[in-house]
């Protein structure tokens, strides 16, 4: 039996919903393919506790696959990041008031970590299914890309692959127009995207996961 854990973050600042975890929650018990589930699970927005929550995740469901999401504010397609860095720097405060300015994710971590992946395998698989899909370079200096570094850095040497992955705003979401996807595609891109995963190598070997 496998297991893939997929996160989505609670919402944000003003908002209702969160489109990461309206999609991710609904792939929640999905049968991925013959003997592989998929469990979803919701991260708060928020340095403090987003990280200890993560691994209590981790280390409560032992995964063999592991992606994080998140909203990509201004984003038209689902972004599959490709690198994570040791950085926080928040332009807004997060859901408990905290904004950290020019911090380390991890102190004496290494500068970086690539995602484990195969990124562009999923992107293809993704655009085969007639949705609108993207490699990206930058998960930010938010939440996200500390959940997405701390991931890494937790599973680092593990075998554990993992990633993150960026989803537009939901129709009618964001201040004025905004790019956006239909929930229904959100959740389809998303589910085609964490087979390719499951069933494509990464498109970077394990040891060179880490960038000094």
């Amino acid at each position: 039996m496998g297991t893939v854990l997929l996160t989505g973050f609670e919402p944000f600042d003003q908002d209702l919903i969160n489109p990461s975890w309206e999609a991710v929650r609904q792939l929640d018990g999905v049968q991925l393919q013959e003997g592989v589930t998929i469990i979803a699970r919701q991260l708060p927005c928020a340095f403090a506790t987003a990280v200890i929550c993560l691994n209590q995740l981790l280390a409560e469901h032992q995964p063999q696959l592991v992606i994080a999401t998140g909203l990509g504010p201004g984003r038209s397609d689902i972004s599959i990041e490709r690198v994570a860095i040791n950085l926080n720097d928040a332009r807004i405060p997060d859901n408990l008031g905290a904004q950290p300015v020019d911090t380390a994710v991890i102190p004496e971590g290494p500068a970086a970590y690539f995602s484990t992946l195969p990124v562009k395998a999923m992107v293809k698989a993704v655009r085969d299914a007639g949705i609108a899909a993207s490699v990206s370079h930058t998960a930010g200096t938010f939440v996200c890309n500390q959940v997405f570094y701390s991931l890494q850095h937790a599973l680092a040497g593990s075998g554990v692959r993992s990633g993150f992955i960026h989803v537009p705003f939901l129709p009618g979401q964001g201040a004025g127009p905004q790019p956006s996807m239909a929930l229904g595609a959100t959740v389809e891109g998303l589910r085609v995207a964490v087979l390719a995963a499951w069933n494509t190598p990464q498109d970077i070997p394990e040891s060179g996961g880490q960038v000094c």
